[in-house]
């Protein structure tokens, strides 16, 4: 019996990344026997055999031969093993291109036949060049993804397995190169069909941007890597410009609006955790009023502070704003600290608590008057 460390856990050791999830294959036995050997081993595939067996997967080659696996995977750069048994401990076997790859920094598929195998694999390399963003994809990855979608092999996956995707490139050190990638790779449609069309659309008037949506979105997105849930409003935040109609491009009145139920429509169709669905949908509403912090009026700046912090959503909304417009950033959200500190620490006597909607403006009035200052004698 031989075993085999496989696929990105191979891959992160030559490159010297962490390893976080650690997959085997077995040679040369058959499940009865591996669990006879490990009887601690307990199985959770039933159509394919896999077993766990302390915190790891096990499984069997898909065909005959170790080689064959490998060549059924989807990057040359996953297609990679090494053995972990006494008999083949620090072989390493691979895809031929696998090394020569990685060594490039390629995102290549395996086959010709590797992206309809899985289409969902389409989204996978979107999600590689997001968490690996110095690696390029090959013109054989981008062909291969346009065929996928332009056959609608991707339209019928399992929402949980696009969406799955979309939250590891968010944890990706430049998670707008999913979107970039999928662009390149005509692969928007259907699962981002919102931003099919995004990149031919100005952002806004070039005294204020000098990218399409989609570039605006990209930058932004990266501009916030670390943050998964800003980098999702991040990508919400402007979904609203790509509905506005092209006669009044580059102007996008009201796409705040417009945006609200474009992402609340994307985050369900991903079936994403609520969390991020509402924080999308916040973002598209909100951004523009966090950015134009400094300009607002002290009622207006309760407002949004107030709904922030029910929300839990100060820090990211703030930082969104700071890469929307990073103009007066520290100030703003500088500012806005001490707001929310002034506002938080008001409290209704107890003589005006427990009256419904008259203690609620009565709160936010106070509120209003300790944001206002001597300076702003109309607190609303």
């Amino acid at each position: 019996m031989d075993i085999h460390l496989v696929g990105g856990a191979v891959r992160d050791l030559l490159l010297g990344r962490p390893v976080t999830d650690s997959d085997y294959l077995v040679i040369g036995a058959t499940p009865g026997e591996f669990v006879r050997r490990y009887p601690a081993a307990r199985q959770v595939g039933k159509s394919f055999p896999v077993f766990l067996l302390d915190g790891c997967q096990y499984a069997w080659p898909r065909g005959a031969t170790l080689d064959e696996d490998l060549a059924g995977r989807d990057l040359t750069i996953n297609a990679l093993a090494l053995g972990v048994s006494p008999a083949v401990a620090g072989r390493i076997t691979a895809h031929p291109l696998a090394l020569t790859d990685l060594r490039r920094k390629i995102l290549r598929p395996c086959s010709a036949a590797s992206l309809a195998d899985d289409p969902a694999r389409v989204f996978r390399a979107a999600r590689f060049a997001a968490v690996l963003p110095d690696f390029i994809p090959h013109p054989d990855l981008l062909a291969g993804m346009r065929q996928a979608t332009a056959a609608k092999q991707t339209v019928d996956l399992f929402p949980e397995r696009v969406g799955a995707e979309v939250q590891k490139a968010l944890s990706g050190p430049r998670p707008g190169r999913f979107l970039e990638v999928l662009d390149a790779g005509g692969s928007l449609c259907p699962w981002f069909a919102e931003l099919a069309h995004a990149s031919a659309i100005p952002a806004g008037p070039p005294a204020y941007h000098d990218k399409s949506v989609l570039g605006h979105a990209v930058q932004v997105m990266d501009r916030l890597a670390g943050s998964p849930l800003a980098a999702w409003m991040a990508l919400c935040h402007d979904l609203g410009k790509t509905a506005t109609p092209p006669d009044q491009w580059p102007r996008h009145i009201g796409h705040e609006t417009r945006g609200a139920d474009m992402a609340l429509a994307l985050g369900n169709r991903l079936r994403l955790p609520l969390r991020l669905i509402r924080a999308g949908v916040l973002a598209a509403v909100w951004h523009m009023k966090a950015g134009r912090y400094l300009e607002m009026r002290p009622g207006s700046r309760v407002d949004l502070l107030d709904k922030l912090w029910r929300e839990r959503l100060f820090t990211e909304m703030f930082a969104l704003a700071a890469a929307d417009h990073p103009r007066q950033a520290e100030e703003r959200l500088a500012a806005a600290r001490l707001d929310l500190a002034a506002m938080l620490a008001v409290h209704l006597p107890e003589s005006l608590r427990e009256m419904g909607a008259a203690s609620g403006a009565r709160l936010r009035l106070l509120r209003c008057q300790a944001l206002a200052g001597a300076a702003h004698p109309d607190p609303v």
